[in-house]
């Protein structure tokens, strides 16, 4: 395979080589630190990062206000907190080598207070920001106020095109480089548009290309393109390398460097990385944030998708084929169904399915009376971890609303990858992965269950392998 050549990024000759940065304490301080310190970049998550006791031990983030609005600005606080440690964590274990970047997802609750926040309280330890889920416009300027560069996450060239006319061509020198994410095989949440087939997956050099085109026309030739999503051996992207239409290059990595001695996830979820298949990961839409997302199809996700089938459209009024009266709620009020749905949901009823749920699309979901409970439970513990949450309703408006029924058929997104990073539970709970986190189970490099250090699989990424 041709050798890597270093790229200027972040103010630094770098390896092409990312981390990518994984939410809700998966990818942080230690993991990221080690990276960099391969000379490449590493990425810690800003996503409910971890902060510590005196002795080092992870503090429990315990919220005890009685209102969402005051647990939304406890959720800030941690946040900050959190950022600040795993920065500090990282910048100490790179030993001055590559770069250290911090990860954020423009949707997630007080997005910009824990921007602020972290890049004040940690000013010359983090070099760049990346930020995706959502259009960040603002994630510019508030990199350039803190002399950091900035790394928008995109999965087309005309999401690229309208953060660039809208913000970022007033902050052109501190764009350290734009990250195309797979939206078909990164893991996490994805970005594919309403036109784009979840099914039907697309080569991502046409659509690099486009970016680059794009790019090029607004000057942007020698800014780097990160590729990011279904990247495992180098050797199967080499025509990528020093490719003049494509221009500069670097890649990144998400779900390999999961399986390293420095990650921090569990014994179990390593375990069960090594035993994944072809169709173990699932691309999904019951994230409470609306976008499609990769996770494991584990018993967690195989729940959510038997839940949405025990569903049935209703009205409030007898209409048409929805003539058929069916009883909802400890009172029983009725709501109209067709005959065929009615008989559907009976069937659910005698397999002890007997709580029906409303949802904001006038549909009914069945549960058992023991997951309703758990459900509005989360609910009303919601937290804000979003700016906008399906599941819980929360906004970050005034109302704190976004004035919709909140909905039952998504989860607590904060309370299960919290779960699942700090338990070894990866079975009952969201546990996001890229597409081809199945290949670990074939790889040579992890036979036996060998798991490398961080600086042995940079080292081994290089060799195109």
């Amino acid at each position: 395979m041709k050798a890597l050549k270093p790229l200027p990024m972040s103010g630094r000759e770098v390896l092409p080589l990312v981390e990518g940065g994984k939410g809700i304490a998966v990818s942080n301080g230690e993991s990221s630190g080690a990276w960099a310190a391969a000379g490449g970049i590493g990425t810690f998550s800003g996503v409910n990062a971890d902060s510590y006791d005196e002795n080092g031990n992870p503090l429990p983030q315990i919220y005890k206000g009685k209102t969402r609005r005051e647990r939304h600005n406890e959720l800030i606080a941690f946040g900050i907190e959190g950022g600040i440690a795993q920065a500090r964590i990282a910048h100490e274990t790179s030993n001055g080598n590559g770069r250290i970047h911090m990860n954020v997802l423009w949707e997630m609750g007080g997005a910009e207070h824990i921007l602020h926040g972290v890049l004040e309280g940690a000013q010359g330890m983090i070099h760049g920001v990346t930020c995706g889920a959502g259009m960040p416009y603002k994630v510019a300027e508030i990199a350039v106020r803190y002399g950091v560069h900035y790394y928008p996450i995109v999965s087309s060239a005309r999401a690229f095109r309208a953060l660039w006319l809208r913000a970022y061509h007033k902050f052109r020198d501190n764009l350290g480089g734009v990250v195309y994410e797979d939206p078909w095989l990164a893991g996490g949440h994805n970005g594919l548009s309403n036109s784009e087939d979840p099914q039907k997956p697309e080569d991502p050099f046409p659509r690099v290309l486009a970016l680059r085109q794009m790019m090029n026309s607004f000057g942007l030739n020698d800014t780097p393109i990160v590729m990011a999503g279904g990247v495992w051996w180098l050797s199967e992207w080499e025509d990528w390398l020093d490719n003049p239409d494509l221009g500069p290059v670097a890649f990144q990595f998400g779900t390999r460097p999961l399986l390293t001695q420095e990650s921090p996830i569990s014994t179990a979820w390593k375990h069960k990385l090594l035993a994944l298949q072809p169709g173990d990961v699932f691309l999904n839409r019951f994230s409470p944030t609306g976008f499609y997302s990769s996770a494991v199809k584990n018993p967690f996700l195989l729940d959510l998708m038997a839940r949405s089938e025990r569903q049935i459209a209703y009205l409030s009024k007898p209409v048409g084929e929805h003539s058929a009266e069916f009883p909802v709620g400890p009172r029983g009020r009725p709501v109209y169904v067709t005959e065929s749905d009615k008989q559907r949901a009976e069937g659910w009823l005698s397999q002890g399915f007997t709580t029906a749920l409303k949802t904001p699309d006038s549909t009914l979901v069945f549960v058992t009376p023991g997951q309703s409970e758990h459900i509005l439970r989360d609910q009303v513990d919601c937290m804000g971890c979003l700016s906008a949450c399906n599941f819980s309703n929360w906004a970050q408006n005034e109302e704190g609303t976004t004035g919709k029924r909140a909905d039952p058929r998504s989860f607590c997104i904060q309370k299960t990858l919290q779960a699942v990073s700090h338990t070894e539970d990866c079975e009952h709970q969201l546990m996001f992965a890229g597409h081809n986190a199945y290949r670990f189970a074939s790889d040579p490099y992890y036979k036996d269950g060998f798991i490398p250090t961080v600086k042995q699989l940079v080292e081994r990424i290089a060799t195109g392998y």
